[in-house]
């Protein structure tokens, strides 16, 4: 058994893929778009334009792979509000160089929580939430 972390971008989800592709070199493995379900009338159907529920072209689930980690993605219901509290993820880069660029990459529009430093667990760990407000924290093992 394994456990995945599940986010949701609430109508993002298309573009935190392709920011996450290009700051953690993530691989999308799969990608279903609401108007791709075969069963919408089983309570996953979607609106045909601005309101609540996601529209169409929205993406009902991704799965993508960060290293060797699965995440799972969907635009959940399209609110334009996603919401991440109370849970950050880790990146166990091999080098402080290669902590030092993804943390950069992270950061980019988004908001440092603690500075990339040194300390008695590790030789480079910090604090980020990404411009989707996803909270990161990036530590190189001693």
């Amino acid at each position: 058994m394994r456990v995945e972390p599940y986010l949701m971008f609430e109508g993002r989800c298309e573009e935190a893929l392709d920011f996450y592709r290009s700051a953690l070199g993530a691989q999308v493995t799969m990608l279903m778009r609401y108007k791709d379900n075969p069963e919408p009338a089983a309570g996953q159907g979607c609106s045909e334009g601005p309101g609540p529920g996601p529209t169409p072209e929205m993406v009902m689930h991704a799965a993508f792979t960060v290293g060797e980690t699965v995440l799972m993605a969907s635009d959940g219901m399209g609110s334009g509000k996603p919401t991440f509290q109370g849970i950050s993820l880790a990146l166990s880069p091999a080098s402080e160089a290669e902590a030092q660029r993804l943390f950069n990459a992270l950061a980019e529009g988004g908001q440092v929580q603690m500075p990339l430093s040194k300390t008695f667990f590790s030789p480079a760990f910090g604090m980020v939430a990404d411009k989707f407000g996803v909270g990161w924290m990036v530590v190189v093992p001693q």
